[in-house]
């Protein structure tokens, strides 16, 4: 699908708009900065035009025609903000006139819709209240927005007892994997290919740890996250190594909360389960994504669902009593009936916390590729599928917790993190909802820095993992760069 629109400003909104209605197209916008020979080969091939002017706007989708005009006396020229919510919700009716479908989040293009109602609750404004604002402003639907706001409130509570100004969090990420899953974009490398440069790798992360031990000695460590990757794919000795280090350099008395994402069952052992356990890691993820065998074998995850109850059982006979399980709804192949046996085993097994994924379709991942295969259809992600879901985590007593929606996302739907009471996972509110520093080691990090006035700034570390241990001094440099903006 190619769309043209004349404003810049424009371009990302109405991207993930488009993207939404039709996420089986890849979308192009061509805009006045698209160059020359691109716009050559694209233009003729336009299927949706967008102008947007002072005081007005119109749209073109094949041969129909769409116009908007603003309210006489609303003066939106004036606020460029209200400007832009306005033609987005005329481009989201238009769409919506036009395909015949709603979506469940209305015309909100960003990650973090809680966000919004949380700020809201922040000025004491009531549900109800709430919930009119997101349905007038962003044509949300009653069910999602009474969602966030229940999770907002939750949000809140949790983090009432964080370090904001003088704190921060620490993310480690180890980007090493069994095999690469058929959905997967994040930076993972087969571990494999990378068995003789895992030591080296550990090496350049205790020095990452050293650097920002000294440097942040003043500050509050509230939470450790220990993601990738699969940071199990480590063997014991280089885990031991890691975790030893780690509690030599950082003061844990303040830590809240200490995870490491196992994450696959394939990874997970005894002797690794017992080192984590040694070092003091209270909650751990172990993530089966499905508990049908025949789509562990398409998205090319190699656990099988036995090895996934073993590796869960032998967790809580090592004494872990916060475990996460992820969930991925919209999985090639999966209907609701598959869906509904893998909720009753989760349900079975009793986790103390469920993540639940809506499939997102990344570029970088292999799905693309099954998609143009096997098509669009087989990814079966809908309110029923939600709904199973969400009615498995109310079986097992937990409640919603944190949100995020991601570009691309089947359904349109959301990521939730359900968990029973005291198991929430407050990382991950943390990095979804940007609310104190996290800083981040290891390749393809992203250190964020957030100031008191809300302003971010970020500082990344190269995701080839050759090239970052190459080039660690550099990273260190980074982050000397960025720790330099607080003072």
């Amino acid at each position: 699908m190619i769309v043209e629109v004349n404003l810049e400003s424009f371009e990302y909104d109405i991207h993930s708009l488009v993207k939404a209605f039709w996420s089986q197209e890849e979308v192009q916008v061509l805009t006045p900065a698209t160059s020359p020979a691109k716009r050559a080969i694209l233009e003729p091939k336009i299927g949706i035009r967008v102008v947007v002017e002072q005081e007005k706007g119109e749209i073109a989708i094949g041969q129909q025609e769409y116009l908007w005009e603003c309210n006489p006396g609303e003066n939106l020229s004036e606020n460029p903000v209200e400007f832009k919510l306005a033609f987005k919700r005329f481009f989201y009716k238009t769409l919506c006139e036009y395909t015949g479908k709603t979506l469940p989040w209305g015309n909100l293009t960003g990650i973090r819709p809680t966000k919004l109602a949380y700020a809201m609750l922040e000025e004491g404004m009531t549900d109800k209240a709430i919930v009119d604002k997101l349905q007038e402003q962003h044509l949300v639907s009653e069910e999602k927005a009474l969602l966030s706001i229940d999770i907002a409130r939750r949000e809140r509570e949790l983090l009432s007892g964080i370090h904001y100004e003088g704190g921060y969090s620490l993310y480690i990420g180890i980007p090493f994997c069994p095999t690469t899953c058929l959905y997967c974009s994040f930076t993972s490398y087969a571990i494999g290919a990378y068995r003789k440069e895992v030591d080296r790798y550990v090496d350049c992360v205790i020095k990452e740890m050293e650097y920002v031990s000294k440097a942040y000695a003043h500050k509050i460590l509230d939470t450790v996250y220990i993601g990738g990757g699969t940071p199990t794919t480590l063997e014991p000795h280089q885990l031991d190594r890691l975790l030893s280090k780690l509690k030599e350099l950082f003061d844990f008395s303040t830590v809240k909360e200490f995870t490491v994402e196992a994450g696959r069952a394939d990874s997970i052992t005894r002797e690794k389960l017992e080192v984590l356990k040694k070092h003091g890691v209270g909650r751990i993820s172990v993530n089966p994504q499905t508990m049908k065998q025949e789509t562990l074998d398409i998205i090319g995850r190699k656990a099988s669902v036995e090895q996934v109850l073993e590796a869960y059982a032998l967790a809580r006979e090592v004494g872990f009593d916060n475990i996460n399980m992820d969930l991925i709804l919209g999985l090639p192949g999966e209907l609701e009936e598959d869906l509904q046996r893998t909720i009753d085993k989760v349900v079975e097994l009793a986790p103390d916390s469920l993540t639940v994924h809506s499939l997102a379709i990344k570029r970088a991942s292999k799905l693309n590729q099954w998609i143009k295969e096997y098509g669009v259809e087989t990814l079966n992600n809908t309110d029923t599928t939600m709904e199973i879901a969400a009615e498995g985590a109310r079986r097992l007593g937990m409640e919603p917790y944190y949100l995020y929606r991601q570009k691309n996302m089947s359904g349109n739907f959301e990521n939730v993190g359900y968990a029973l009471p005291g198991k929430f996972g407050i990382y991950n509110i943390l990095i979804m909802e940007e609310k104190q520093t996290i800083v981040a080691l290891g390749a393809g990090s992203i250190s964020k820095l957030v100031f008191p006035d809300g302003r971010i700034e970020r500082s990344d570390n190269i995701k080839d993992v050759k090239l970052y241990m190459d080039k660690i001094d550099e990273m260190l440099e980074r982050k000397a760069a960025l720790f330099a903006l607080e003072e």
